[in-house]
């Protein structure tokens, strides 16, 4: 069963055009105990909205888990966790967190409860709804 994220990154340190030309990436830098959590729970397949972070708050498109966690190669700490994640496609207009939080369905959601979480579970129904809206 596939499961669905969202990784927030800030576009002026990596930005979803660059993802979208290098195809894939090494999802890392992440620090933060929940965040690290949910990557532990990322598998292979799974789905994970890229999210600008910064000034533009706003999913941007989609991309997909390739590789299940594992070690940081660049850290000392076994704690701080990547997963592998390619390029799968873009929104066709980006749904910014304004247009979330108008959407009732989503006021218990991680995103808007805990705003400086970078990695969290996103329900089916959310998905779906990020999805519509961004048509």
């Amino acid at each position: 069963m596939v499961n669905y994220w969202l990784a927030k990154q800030e576009p002026s340190s990596y930005n979803f055009e660059t993802l979208k030309k290098e195809k894939k990436t090494v999802w890392d830098g992440v620090h933060n105990n929940l965040a690290l959590k949910h990557i532990r729970n990322m598998k292979k397949g799974d789905q994970v909205l890229f999210y600008h972070s910064g000034d533009q708050k706003q999913a941007v498109g989609i991309m997909e888990v390739t590789k299940n966690p594992y070690p940081n190669p660049d850290e000392k700490d076994e704690r701080y966790v990547v997963v592998d994640v390619k390029y799968k496609s873009q929104l066709k207009n980006p749904v910014t967190l304004s247009e979330m939080k108008k959407q009732k369905k989503f006021k218990n959601w991680e995103l808007l409860r805990i705003s400086r979480l970078s990695v969290m579970p996103v329900p089916k129904e959310i998905w779906s709804s990020i999805l519509k809206l961004s048509k």
